[in-house]
């Protein structure tokens, strides 16, 4: 059966500009990492942080977390760079390809943790702020896997069916479901249902990421199902869907307990930014001083001459008084 309408692949992923390559995988995830970062930034100002922070956090976040996702990557699919016939060098080259999401929060979080502890802020306030935006990211990160021609499904005739045209690598060509797109579009809604539900229940302590991740893996359940590039089963299910079911009851568990042990929103999230004052405080204190005019002690000028008066009232007393 021809497939008349369908998702065309790039002809490369990767464009030189001289001597310097500009690989569309790379882009997307630089792309992805300033959208979080933004959003990030403007949420943590609106739950009262200072501006910046989330930035300077992200120093320590995403180069662990970019450590974690290839580590989780080589580690699961090791015979892609250590098997016979294979060069283990190219397990440092992440601009082909090949970061886990599990590994690059884990790890990540390693990262964010020594950020917020240096700067005395709590992590899951952090963590909440850039929740939705570290699903954004996803959504735009997985579109580096459409200009390397990798991660999609089953072959298929649909409208919107893949065209792989790459032979390399043992890929095959022809007509495949696109699941990095189904993935993009299900970490849009994520991204979506966290700043939803954070602004109708208030969630704090953790609860908007916990959110963010245990619907993140429901997504990522499915359509790591249709997948068909290889990896490691185990009762018949990929290694990923089997991380991505616990992961899930963790985010739940952590959900309910926090929920019951600590209900509501932080109400500080940056000492720093509370404790500073504002311009119209300054103002507020210059114009209303502790003292006022009416409060002022008197001065000699208040004070009632009494001597020179008893002296002036003796000379017009009448001289009956004086006699007397």
């Amino acid at each position: 059966m021809e497939t008349f309408a369908y998702i065309p692949s790039p002809s490369r992923g990767v464009i030189h500009l001289g001597p310097i390559p500009l690989r569309g995988y790379a882009f997307c995830i630089i792309i992805g990492v300033f959208v979080a970062v933004w959003l990030g930034n403007k949420r943590w100002v609106a739950r009262g942080g200072k501006v910046g922070t989330v930035a300077d956090i992200a120093v320590w976040a995403v180069p662990f977390g970019l450590v974690g996702g290839r580590l989780y990557h080589v580690i699961t699919d090791y015979e892609l760079y250590f098997s016979e016939g294979r060069d283990w060098v190219d397990a440092f080259k992440v601009w082909q390809g090949g970061l886990g999401i599990w590994g690059a929060i884990a790890l990540g979080a390693v990262g964010a943790w020594i950020g917020c502890r240096r700067r005395g802020i709590p992590l899951p306030a952090w963590a909440d702020a850039l929740a939705p935006g570290i699903a954004f990211a996803q959504a735009i990160g997985r579109w580096g896997n459409w200009f390397n021609q990798e991660l999609y499904g089953r072959e298929t005739h649909l409208p919107w069916a893949l065209h792989i045209t790459s032979s390399t690598d043992g890929r095959v060509p022809g007509y495949y479901q696109p699941t990095f797109l189904y993935e993009s579009l299900w970490c849009i809604g994520v991204g979506f249902l966290v700043i939803w539900a954070d602004r109708r229940f208030k969630l704090g302590h953790g609860r908007a990421f916990a959110l963010y991740v245990a619907a993140y893996c429901v997504g990522r359940g499915w359509i790591e199902y249709m997948r068909v590039d290889d990896a490691h089963h185990i009762l018949g299910l990929r290694l990923n869907d089997w991380t991505a079911m616990i992961v899930f009851i963790l985010a739940v568990t952590y959900f309910v307990i926090s929920a019951k042990k600590r209900p509501g929103r932080e109400e500080v999230v940056e000492p720093e930014a509370a404790e500073a004052p504002t311009d119209g405080d300054d103002e507020v204190s210059a114009e209303d001083p502790k003292t006022d005019e009416s409060d002022a002690p008197a001065t000699e000028e208040d004070t009632p001459e009494t001597e020179e008066s008893a002296v002036d009232m003796k000379k017009d007393e009448p001289e009956s008084a004086k006699k007397s």
